[in-house]
């Protein structure tokens, strides 16, 4: 079984590819390696979250005043839509420097709640995922019959 790892030693330039994670055996789980390329994308898509709240203030910004009742509740539906986006994505900034800190403390990679593996294909398609795949299903079960 694989054990936590400290802070990864890889340099950027020598990021691996999905293909390669995936290829890698468990021993080799949450190698610095890893870590690296995870770290890599939680950065990036930090980055790429605060880029969309640095636009979205600028866009409200720009709103120019339309004497048409109609155009004026239009453009009053997208600003809603776009705050309630930015504010998901402000929820995902939260979760994505959580794993990032993670990384740093050597627990990027484990359930919360076992201990275990998260796995490499969860992580690869939720980076910030804190509980295995059994775990989370087991708590979604929780708060489908038990409510929040």
């Amino acid at each position: 079984m694989a054990t936590k790892t400290t802070k990864p030693t890889v340099a950027d330039d020598a990021l691996l590819t999905e293909e390669e994670i995936l290829k890698m055996g468990e021993k080799d789980y949450m190698n610095a390696a890893q870590l690296a390329f995870f770290r890599a994308r939680l950065q990036q898509l930090e980055k790429d979250l605060l880029k969309n709240a640095g636009e979205t203030t600028e866009h409200l910004r720009e709103t120019v005043l339309v004497p048409d009742p109609a155009d004026r509740a239009t453009i009053e539906e997208e600003h809603a839509l776009e705050l309630r986006t930015r504010d998901r994505e402000r929820k995902l900034l939260k979760k994505v420097q959580q794993s990032i800190a993670s990384i740093d403390t050597g627990d990027y990679g484990w359930c919360e709640e076992t201990g275990e593996p998260i796995g490499i294909p969860r992580l690869l398609a939720r980076p910030t995922a804190t509980l295995s795949l059994e775990a989370q299903q087991r708590r979604e079960l929780k708060q489908k019959l038990y409510g929040d």
